[in-house]
């Protein structure tokens, strides 16, 4: 059951550009959620509005999480120390459903750290997991190492081609699509990006499920901010973020 928890920050330190790795400690959090699910951060005392952010790892009684500065909220967030403590929500949402078999998972940007948790998770019944990882450029590349230490394979792309493939995740997708023999796909990003896999499961006749990435304010579903047209007017943050398509 979710709940607010007061939780001591153990690190959190750059890893890329704006991109920040949060490590805390709550055993509640940690014990009761799934991959796919976030977390709801106040993020200062004058700020009323949490912020949502995906869950990205769980090890013990720890959790992490992995965050990109774009506003005030995280900027705040950014500063914070280890031994601080932060007030959260959670874990919140619905999350990735795993079957046993082979599985594509594909990772956009900031989109990518809650697929690390996907990946950690289907070592209990995956056969083969191949990650897929984009970024906009090398500097933006982001646990490349992590994905690495729990999936069979791992492809990074590159919009500028200065690391891995140069292009998008559509590519390397297809060609392994083609091959087939896979149970589902597995991916959160940039809408656009989500769009495209879409299309490439529905063509090739691959189940899919998408985490989407939108604005919430409440995240327990009283607001209706996070309501999405695309998909019959869902609440992202309690029908969601994992979306079957």
């Amino acid at each position: 059951m979710s709940d607010v928890y007061i939780c001591k920050i153990l690190e959190n330190t750059p890893i890329a550009e704006e991109i920040y790795s949060l490590l805390f400690e709550c055993k509640n959090v940690a014990a009761q959620s799934n991959a796919g699910q976030f977390v709801h951060i106040k993020c200062g005392k004058e700020r009323l509005l949490r912020r949502p952010i995906s869950i990205s790892s769980v090890k013990n009684d720890s959790v992490r999480i992995v965050y990109e500065v774009k506003g005030e909220g995280t900027k705040w967030l950014s500063k914070q120390k280890a031994g601080d403590v932060l007030d959260i929500l959670g874990p919140l949402g619905n999350g990735f459903k795993i079957p046993e078999g082979d599985i594509i998972i594909v990772g956009g940007g900031i989109g990518t750290p809650p697929m690390l948790y996907a990946a950690e998770s289907t070592t209990r019944c995956a056969h083969r997991v191949t990650a897929i990882l984009g970024f906009r450029d090398k500097n933006k590349v982001i646990l490349q190492k992590e994905f690495e230490a729990v999936c069979d394979e791992v492809i990074i792309t590159t919009d500028d081609g200065r690391e891995g493939i140069h292009g998008f995740v559509t590519k390397p997708l297809e060609e392994l699509l083609i091959k087939g023999g896979f149970k589902v796909v597995l991916s959160c990003g940039p809408q656009i990006m989500q769009n495209s896999i879409m299309q490439l499961c529905k063509k090739y006749n691959i189940p899919c499920q998408v985490s989407l990435e939108e604005r919430m304010a409440c995240g327990v579903g009283a607001c209706l901010v996070c309501a999405c047209e695309e998909y019959d007017m869902k609440r992202v943050c309690v029908d969601g973020p994992v979306f079957d398509v």
